[in-house]
């Protein structure tokens, strides 16, 4: 799973999961107005870090920068560091793209990597909960409308994942791979994981058991 340790996942996703973003300049009532990898790839190794772990919806969040330095995310340089007129801001709710919750599998990720040709990572998918699952190449995909436990989680899985531009980066190298989403798009209906919701909200963490519910 794309955790470490425990955390928390809740109504909004996981605890502290996507409360801060970066607005674009110019881009204020633009349906998408986030600064992400899509535009600035080096973002990928910018690193972000609670000062208190134990409190990830309330904590402080201090971003170490490619060159070393360590700042607050809401200090004005870090924005100014991300390019002209940028702006941080917090969204306590989580600013997601479709829901709080993205999931995929590791067959998934081994499957896409022989159809693209490529070794895949699973961070390249950005997914809160990575699944090691019993069989098939996307079983993910036959959960849609079903439920699972995580561990103290009951999450509802609510439809497949449609991916963009953003799976070609790399996030480690930030070399473009464009045979990933053409994969994605040719064989797989342009999606690749899937999207879902707390039903009962609970504890996760690493190696936790996952249940599939009838």
């Amino acid at each position: 799973m794309a955790v470490s340790g425990e955390v928390q996942v809740s109504w909004p996703g996981l605890a502290g999961d996507r409360r801060w973003a970066f607005i674009r300049p110019g881009q204020v009532h633009s349906g998408f107005p986030w600064l992400t990898i899509r535009e600035r790839p080096e973002l990928a190794h910018y690193r972000p870090r609670f000062a208190r772990p134990d409190q990830p919806d309330t904590s402080p969040v201090l971003v170490r920068t490619p060159g070393g330095g360590e700042l607050d995310v809401a200090d004005p340089a870090l924005a100014a560091e991300l390019g002209p007129g940028v702006r941080v801001i917090k969204q306590n709710r989580g600013v997601f793209d479709t829901m709080p919750l993205s999931l995929l599998t590791t067959q998934a990720v081994a499957s896409l990597g022989r159809l693209a040709g490529t070794s895949l990572a699973a961070g390249r998918f950005r997914p809160n909960l990575l699944v090691e699952a019993c069989e098939g190449d996307f079983p993910e995909d036959a959960w849609v409308g079903r439920h699972l436990r995580i561990g103290g989680l009951r999450m509802r899985v609510d439809q497949r994942d449609q991916r963009c531009v953003m799976v070609t980066i790399d996030p480690v190298t930030l070399d473009r791979n464009r045979a990933v989403l053409r994969a994605i798009a040719r064989k797989r209906d342009a999606r690749f994981g899937v999207y879902g919701s707390s039903v009962e909200p609970g504890p996760v963490a690493v190696g936790d058991p996952v249940e599939l519910e009838p």
